[in-house]
């Protein structure tokens, strides 16, 4: 119809797309009728973009310049190119991935015009975006965000898949339902839509393969593979019907394998389909699609729609998983499932490597084999998987020649050797069978057999027979279609057509071969007639007919198509017509003919066309050569070997085509070993072109070739593991992942070599990176527990709970708790649900049971248990610790009773004090002192300090020491005869000490004097033996470091009123002024000072022999000084009334005299004194009437420091080392020397140990057991002698005994042992050695060593045994070699390092036994930076990408940093064990820096300071510590601040007139450097001073008004303006002048010009046309109009004029009762068949109208779906037991005698039997 319309209208072209005809005006021509104004308008949008070829559409779509027809003459192609300049450079690519378009340019060289485009387009980037780039679409909507549309921001979001114009940038605001279109094109590369791969190109849609080229039209096939032939998936298709029952309430539908694609069913019926999925990995899954949707199923889509009465479920593919579709019951009628899927073959063959070679020199053959692989999984299979696949073809085996060099010693033959299945011989090879030389009844055939090899290139050539004679030949000639040739086979006639007169009857004649099917093939010439005359005997009251009336259609179709060859049955099948004529005369030509689909609809007797997949069995040919006897008069040459002429054709035919290898595919791999397939292509022989591979013999086809290639090692390249799980679900946490540098060999032996990092080129990948990095929702986070309010018996602890968010910078936000929404934790809890143990609980003291003299005082005592309930409750006194019997019973003391008959007066306790000062000038080992004074003493002297009291018992005497109650210590021993003893002196000792006696109270102040003759301040705390030694050794000097006592509050300043009396605030320190001068020798004489420096220098050099003057000096010097307190009391008093200004020089000249007349007074008394070994004095001083105090130096000391001959000289302790007589076992006391070994026996009653020492002073003798000191005990006792007496010795009196012998100059120290029986018996240390610094450790086995590397240990085991002990070393229980031992069985290890790490072990043994101690030797590294930064730096980059960083370092590292900024900070280390990291900013802790937000991490490795400003800035460090030592690291952050700066002033505003100013301009600076002024906003802005400049008259010069408005707006108008001629002055006034003085200078402006000269446009349109357009929905139709540009005078424009208006729409819906239609379905036909695959029922569907019920045309009815009109039924198996019909033909079929036909026999089988 087009057509004919186009050749009735000239101009316009009609042309046929893809069904649908276009109707075109050719250009340079007049279209259409004119003067009916019809408009021919070029809407692309008109034509289907699918339909239109790349070449038509260039020439529809470019634009170029038109020519006059007449001009279009035959220019040659070559004349036509040669006009257009060469193409262009292609343009950079619209996108960077996802697919994006390029473009070429070209220039038309000629003048006149160019015929053909000057643009072309190719697709580019056609690599998949990451997830993240989101869609392209949505980036150019995005990118409007910022921009205000109509006054208001949106956010846009794409509108895809727009129909009418898919190209155009079409958006909607978020949350609204507007929708705009905000740019007529988008940009090149985008989808036109979403399921496409056509992309939009300068606004229009192009088309896309799926090779990515424009104007393909390749497409995936249904197996996924890009122009693939769908030979490696197959259709599944089938049918399902719910069979369940109450107690079988689920079943399964179908398993969809792994990659299965273009998946879809359909469930009709009550029931509901679920899911369940399993991965290759053996993950399970389950969804139930309660929903219609589209859903993520294990990374797969599914699209399901849920319907009232059904269910259809689709997925796209390829599955990521197993899909097993189930079924659940949920109702009572049954449900159908139909599916359809395509499932991957994933069992193909692959051909193997060569087997080795038959021979191993001389020439000899390998071959190859096949074995089925799994695609899936990877590995190989049983054969019998691939045989499953008929698409499957076996490869064959190849042969080569191999080990082609000559054997030694060879004939020149080669040795047949017996070969087996997998090395065959040279081979008989034969061609293809002949073809038959008859069709049928018997005929031969024929074939050529020859003996063939095979090269090592895989040519086969023809050898000597005699090397295939191993094997019989094969036969040459066989017989070949031995059976009958088909016959006609006529049916019985059907009935007349008529019922009167004379009519037609039709019978059907079948072509039956040798099985009874019907077939082809029977000869033309002998078939039956179909058609015959028949009169029936009623006669006709009628006009009779010319022409007997033909059968109906059902009869004359039937015969005739089973005239036809192939019967079309009720089941579907392919039913081929008749060939066609052969393409050529004469020679080879090709016959072709239409293969369909078909099935006989029984109802209707009519024939229906199906989709090809409905046909079961193969489809037969629709092509085949034929041969039209020779060309041009030639006469075949006949063979006799070949047959006759017809034979001999035939094989012709077959050659002329045949396989044949055409090189090899790329190789697969680029290293490592890949594989190229050689290609096999049917060719023509002749002409050598590709042909049609159906013109080549399918047997024929050469086996699959493959050959190796590149197999030269991969380069080391890094390969990355999988990603850990994050470590945290949100906030910010890490992942970290393997990073290894491979080198892959082989890909075939998969062999991969591991290689050093350094040997990858490319940069490693990261190993840690940053994950889940966005804010957690708010959560509890409870604090930790604080400790429990109680230790046992049920107590309570507490801890915060906060409501807190982790933010994504790691950092965590406090909020109030109603942001936290889950169940608060509890802060608090029951704790230590424990009972408490048993203990004694006390009541208060009783009165004292007297009313005078000594009482007692009790008190009661009961054992409680606190239970865990927290209830208190009395138990057995047994359950309790024994009580001291003191605890419960104390002795009292009142007033002294009343003799008998005497009156009653009462004295009070009364003590004896002495008001006395002591100063202690020489060492001496004891003194005794009374209460009442001020002692100044040396350290380590033994103290004993008497309380001697009356009327007062001595055992109730308590002490007191700085108002602390004291008892008895190893150190201070509390006597209960009334003295307190204080053991060798140390500073803690200094203190008041107050002894009580009843209400009686007297003190005793103890004060030290150091080594430089100065006084020690009260010590803070403990003094270790070190600091105690070098009080008493330290060379004076004033440069000590040791505190002094300070002159604060002394008699020689300015105090109170208190002081000035001679009173100091502390009683304590009164004296202490006075005593200082004396021991700053201002007052000794000199003969004294001499005396104290030999003390000093004998101190110092004790071990040497003094001079004999040293010796006298020494005489003279009294041990202690004594002083009344009486005569310093007048001292003090005496300087106090002095005025101050001659104060000091009284002080000298009074503290001179004091120490005058202690000196001579202590000559004076010195003949009064014994010695001190005839009698023991008290220290107190004997008084005297003098004013000087007298002396006394005869003191209580056991080591007679002061004999009558001469002094012994000064030396250190000295153990005496005796040898002992053997001890013998039996003996019952056993007395040893040091140095020796005791074995105790049974009989072993006592044990003394001697210990005897020399030295000056006499030494002090201690004893220590296991390096503890001895506990004495009534069993253990030391006697007078020192000696060490263990009585009844026991087990646990066994251990190492050793005697210490210590004096000021020293100490010696020997062990004895004492073992029991002789068992070995090892010394042991307990303690933990750490050294970090010493180069030698040395310690006794049994404690543990820490310590740093490159030092000397030494671990000591001394033992001891009878007989003696053999002593074996093990580290880590493996025995060590002797050469680490040392003598005495120490153990030596020399420079350790970590590799000496472990556990030491010392084992004794002999006869008695064996006993093994163990010591632990721990390396510590000292903090230290790693050599390697990667991981650090790694770390930092993962915890903020983007943020500067800086690694710290010892000497310091700088980063400068604009203010506002957020930095990491590094703190790289290493050590062991690992340090402990501290921060510090400019030296103080960086938690008390004030204003900084830090946060750290990575361990304390990392630290993120934020928002720095110009305050926290400056020195950071890190302090890595650990117990090896210490490290600290420096980084200094330099904050860089912008300000403002004053430049030079501008030019001035103005040239003339008042207003000219010059404005000073303001830069913006960064280091000096000019930046953004943004950067400066919020600075405080320098204070500018504008500056006047031209203030002078102005010349003369023409003033303008503004224009006023337009006189027309559009067809041209007039706008004017005033025009004067001023002066302004400096004043600023302008004046009028006249004109001449303006025109002189400048040429006067117009006062008139034209405006809107443009035309006057309007869209003019036509009244709208009939509703007589398409039915787009039940009464609707379309109407258009006309709408077009025009001036307002009538004259039309192009519509590009109106642009700027708002354009009328052009069609619209209108009501149409022509469209007042819908689909009209009649009940479905009875199934044709009661079960078996081919039952089917049919049913009417019309398109009629709604009023009057009539059919109308189906297109009118296409604006909704067309209801199916037939579908399957009864699809169950049928049951073989009975045989029955399972069609309601079967009649039909035994009329017609196609009971012999198996097809018609096996569906009407009770009918066929009867027959």
């Amino acid at each position: 119809m087009a057509w004919l319309v186009a050749r009735n209208r000239p101009g316009f072209l009609a042309r046929l797309i893809g069904g649908t005809w276009f109707l075109l005006c050719v250009a340079g021509q007049v279209c259409g009728d004119q003067s009916q104004g019809a408009v021919f308008l070029r809407e692309f949008t008109l034509i289907r973009r699918e339909s239109l070829h790349e070449d038509f559409l260039s020439d529809f779509l470019n634009s170029h310049k038109t020519e006059d027809p007449s001009s279009r003459t035959a220019r040659s192609e070559e004349d036509r190119e040669g006009l257009w300049d060469a193409w262009g450079p292609w343009s950079e690519c619209s996108r960077t991935c996802g697919g994006g378009a390029s473009y070429s340019l070209r220039r038309c060289l000629s003048s006149k015009s160019c015929e053909g485009r000057n643009i072309r387009y190719r697709t580019c980037s056609n690599v998949d975006c990451p997830p993240e780039a989101g869609d392209f679409r949505a980036q150019q909507c995005s990118a409007h965000n910022d921009v205000k549309y109509h006054g208001q921001f949106y956010e846009w979001l794409p509108v895809s898949n727009d129909p009418d114009n898919p190209c155009s940038l079409k958006c909607q605001a978020k949350g609204t339902s507007l929708v705009v279109e905000l740019a007529p094109k988008v940009l090149d590369g985008t989808r036109c839509y979403t399921e496409s791969l056509d992309m939009c190109i300068s606004g229009l849609c192009q088309i896309v393969g799926c090779d990515h080229q424009l104007g393909s039209t390749v497409k995936e096939d249904n197996c996924g593979v890009c122009n693939g032939d769908g030979s490696t998936c197959r259709l599944v298709r089938g049918q399902y019907k719910s069979q369940l029952s109450a107690t079988k309430l689920d079943d399964t539908v179908v398993a969809i394998p792994y990659g299965s694609r273009h998946i879809r069913l359909v469930l009709k019926g009550p029931d509901h389909l679920y899911l369940e999925t399993k991965t290759l990995q053996g993950t399970k899954g389950e969804n139930s699609l309660s929903s219609t949707g589209t859903f993520l199923v294990d990374n797969s889509t599914v699209d399901f729609q849920k319907l009232p009465d059904k269910e259809i479920l689709r997925m796209a593919g390829p599955l990521t998983a197993d899909f097993i579709i189930k079924i659940h019951d949920s109702g009572p009628a049954d449900s159908t499932v139909q599916f359809i899927f395509y499932q991957p073959i994933i069992h193909r063959w692959r051909e193997t490597d060569f087997f080795p070679c038959s021979a191993t020199c001389g020439g000899g053959y390998q071959l190859t084999s096949a074995e089925c692989y799994d695609l899936r999984s990877s590995r190989v299979v049983a054969d019998q998987y691939c045989h499953y696949y008929p698409e499957n073809v076996k490869p064959k085996p190849k042969l080569q020649e191999c080990n082609l060099d000559p054997c030694p010693a060879s004939d020149g033959y080669k040795q047949i050797m017996p070969y087996d299945l997998y090395h065959p011989l040279p081979r008989w090879e034969a061609t293809p069978w002949t073809a038959c030389s008859s069709s049928c009844g018997g005929g031969i055939q024929s074939r050529a057999v020859s003996c063939v090899e095979e090269d090592i290139q895989g040519h086969v050539t023809s050898v000597e027979e005699w090397k295939c004679m191993y094997t019989p030949k094969m036969p040459i000639v066989q017989p070949c279609n031995i059976f009958d040739c088909p016959k006609w086979l006529a049916q019985e006639w059907s009935p007349c057509t008529v019922t009167c007169g004379q009519g037609l009857r039709y019978r059907v004649v079948l072509c039956i071969d040798h099985r009874g099917m019907h077939t082809g093939g029977c000869s033309t010439k002998t078939k039956p007639h179909i058609k015959e005359e028949c009169i029936m005997p009623t006669p006709c009251y009628k006009p009779r007919e010319k022409l007997p009336v033909e059968a109906k259609l059902p009869w004359f179709k039937q015969a005739q198509e089973l005239e036809e060859g192939a019967a079309v049955s009720e089941e579907p099948s392919f039913i081929p017509e008749a060939w066609s004529a052969c393409t050529v005369t004469c020679g080879v030509g090709t016959q072709v003919r239409t293969v369909r689909c078909q099935v006989l609809l029984s109802f209707s007797q009519s024939v229906a066309d199906l989709p090809v997949d409905e046909c079961e069995g193969p489809k037969p040919a629709s092509q085949r050569a034929c041969y039209a006897g020779p060309c041009n008069g030639e006469i075949p040459e006949l063979n006799p070997d070949n047959g006759d002429g017809l034979l001999g054709g035939l094989q012709d035919l077959d050659e002329l085509s045949d396989w044949e290898y055409e090189g090899f595919t790329k190789c697969s791999e680029s290293c490592g070993g890949g594989v190229q397939e050689a290609v096999v292509s049917c060719l023509n022989k002749q002409t050598r072109e590709l042909a049609d591979e159906s013109l080549c013999v399918t047997s024929r086809r050469p086996p699959q070739l493959l050959k190796a290639c590149n197999l030269d090692p991969c380069p080391a390249r890094w390969e990355v593991g999988k990603w850990s799980p994050c470590s945290l679900t949100c906030g910010v946490g890490l992942q970290t992942r393997d990073v290894v540098c491979s080198h892959l060999l082989s890909r075939e032996m998969n062999e991969v070599v591991i290689l050093a990092d350094e040997l990858c080129h490319h940069p490693k990948p990261s190993t840690v990176q940053a994950c889940n990095r966005f804010n957690c929702p708010p959560a509890w986070y409870p604090a930790q527990w604080q400790q429990c309010s109680r230790t046992c018996g049920g107590g309570v602890q507490k801890r915060d709970v906060l409501c807190k968010q982790r933010m994504a910078d790691g950092s965590f936000l406090e909020l109030p708790e109603t942001f936290c929404s889950a169940s608060k934790p509890t802060s608090q809890q029951v704790c230590k649900k424990d009972d408490c143990p048993s203990e004694w609980h006390l009541s208060g003291w009783s009165e004292c049971s007297v009313s005078c003299g000594e009482g007692t005082q009790t008190r009661s005592a009961t054992c409680q248990r606190v239970l865990k309930t927290g209830v208190s409750t009395v138990v057995n006194s047994t359950l309790c610790p024994p009580l001291p019997f003191s605890s419960s019973i104390r002795a009292c003391m009142l007033a002294t009773c009343a003799r008998p008959g005497r009156p009653s007066t009462k004295h009070s306790p009364h003590i004896a004090a002495a008001r006395n000062i002591y100063i202690q000038t020489r060492r001496q080992r004891k003194l005794h002192f009374v209460v009442g004074g001020f002692a100044y003493l040396l350290p380590k002297t033994t103290v004993v300090l008497r309380c001697p009291t009356r009327r007062f018992r001595k055992p109730l005497i308590t002490w007191e020491k700085d108002g602390q109650h004291s008892i008895s210590s190893a150190h201070v021993t509390v006597a209960p005869f009334g003295y307190l003893k204080i053991h060798r002196l140390k500073p803690s000792d200094a203190g008041i000490y107050t002894c009580s006696a009843g209400p009686a109270r007297e003190q005793f102040v103890i004060k030290l004097i150091g080594g430089n003759r100065k006084l020690v301040a009260r010590p803070l705390g403990l003094w270790s033996e070190e600091e105690e030694e070098s009080l008493q050794v330290r060379k004076a000097n004033p440069k000590e470091t040791l505190q002094t006592h300070k002159h604060q509050n002394g008699i020689f300043s300015n105090g109170s009123k208190a002081e000035k009396r001679g009173l100091t605030a502390d009683p304590g320190n009164r004296y202490d002024d006075i005593v200082s001068r004396l021991l700053e020798q201002g007052g000794w004489p000199g003969e004294l000072l001499a005396s104290w420096e030999v003390q000093d220098s004998t101190e110092r050099n004790a071990s040497s022999e003094e001079d004999p003057s040293a010796e006298q000096a020494l005489q003279h010097l009294p041990f202690t000084m004594v002083a009344e307190q009486k005569r310093l009391d007048d001292i003090l008093s005496n300087l106090s009334q002095q005025p101050e200004e001659l104060r000091d020089l009284y002080s000298k000249h009074l503290v001179a005299q004091l120490a005058q007349d202690i000196f001579r007074s202590h000559l004076e008394n010195q003949g009064m004194l014994h010695k001190p070994s005839e009698q023991r004095f008290s220290p107190v001083a004997i008084p005297s009437h003098k004013h000087v105090s007298s002396f006394s130096s005869s003191l209580r000391s056991s080591s007679g420091e002061a004999g009558a001959g001469p002094r012994r000289p000064h030396r250190k302790p000295t153990i005496l080392r005796k040898i002992s007589a053997a001890q013998q076992l039996s003996a019952s006391e056993v007395v040893t020397h040091l140095g020796q070994t005791v074995a105790l026996a049974s009989g072993t009653l006592s044990v003394l140990l001697h210990c005897e020492a020399a030295g000056n002073p006499r030494p002090t003798i201690h004893w220590t057991r296991n390096g503890e000191a001895v506990q004495l005990s009534d069993r253990i006792l030391l006697q007078p002698d020192d000696s060490l007496q263990i009585l009844a010795p026991v087990e646990a009196d066994v251990g190492f005994y050793a005697c210490n012998a210590t004096n000021a100059l020293g100490y010696d120290s020997v062990s004895i042992a004492v073992t029991l029986a002789g068992k070995p018996l090892v010394k042991t240390s307990r303690v933990t050695v750490l050294n970090t610094e010493k180069p030698t450790v040395t310690m006794d086995i049994g404690g543990t060593i820490r310590t740093i590397q490159g030092v000397n240990v030494t671990i000591n085991c001394q033992v001891a045994g009878v007989p003696e002990a053999e002593v074996t070393w093990f580290r880590n229980k493996s025995k060590l070699s002797s050469s680490h031992h040392l003598h005495e069985g120490s153990l030596l290890l020399t420079n350790v390092s970590f590799s000496d790490q472990g556990l030491y072990s010392c084992r004794a043994a002999n006869l008695h036994g064996e006993q093994t101690e163990s010591t632990q030797l721990l390396i510590l590294d000292p903090p230290q930076v790693p050599t390697q930064l990667e991981d650090i730096r790694a770390l930092l980059l993962a915890t903020g990408p983007n943020l500067p960083s800086v690694l710290m370092s010892p000497l310091g590292t700088q980063l400068v940093l604009d203010p506002g900024n957020s930095v990491l900070l590094g703190c790289p280390i290493k050590g062991h064990p690992t340090p402990n990291i501290t921060w510090f900013q400019n030296g103080q802790p960086i938690a008390t820096a004030p204003g900084l937000t830090y946060h750290i991490w990575g361990a304390g490795q990392i630290l993120r300071v934020a928002n720095l400003s110009g305050g926290p800035q400056g020195e950071f460090s890190c302090l890595a510590q650990n117990e090896a030592g210490t490290l600290m690291q420096k980084a200094y952050l330099v904050i860089q601040d912008y300000w403002w700066s004053v430049d030079r002033l501008s030019t001035c505003s103005a040239s003339c007139g008042n207003r000219g100013v010059h404005q000073p301009r303001l830069r913006c600076l960064l280091n000096n450097t000019e930046v953004d002024p943004e950067h400066c906003a919020g600075k405080p802005r320098p204070a500018v001073q504008l500056v006047a400049c031209n203030r002078r008259d102005c010349p003369s010069r023409w003033m303008v008004t503004s224009w006023s408005p337009c006189t027309r707006s559009c067809g041209g108008g007039v706008q004017t303006r005033r025009v004067t001629c001023q002066k302004l002055k400096a004043s600023g006034i302008s004046t009028p002048v006249p004109n001449d003085m303006c025109t002189q200078l400048a040429k006067r402006p117009v006062d008139t010009q034209a405006c809107n000269q443009q035309l006057c446009v309007e869209w003019a349109f036509s009244s709208w046309g009939q509703c007589n357009g398409p039915c787009i929905g039940p009464r609707l139709a379309v109407q258009h109009r006309q709408v077009f540009c025009q001036t307002r005078d009538g004259i039309t424009l192009p519509s590009e004029q109106c642009s700027a208006l708002p354009r009328p729409v052009s069609t619209q819906n209108c009501w149409s009762e022509v469209c007042s239609v819908h689909w009209r379905v009649s009940l479905w036909t009875l199934c044709t068949a009661t079960c078996g695959n081919y039952g089917f029922q049919s049913r009417r569907v019309e398109c009629v109208h709604a009023r009057t019920n009539k059919a109308v045309p189906e297109h009118l009815c296409s604006w909704g779906p067309r209801p199916a009109n037939w579908q399957r039924c009864n699809i169950t198996p049928c049951e073989n037991t009975e045989c029955r019909d399972t069609t309601r033909y079967c009649e039909k079929v035994r009329q017609l005698k196609l009971c012999q036909l198996g097809q018609f026999r096996s569906r009407c089988c009770g009918t066929c039997g009867q027959a």
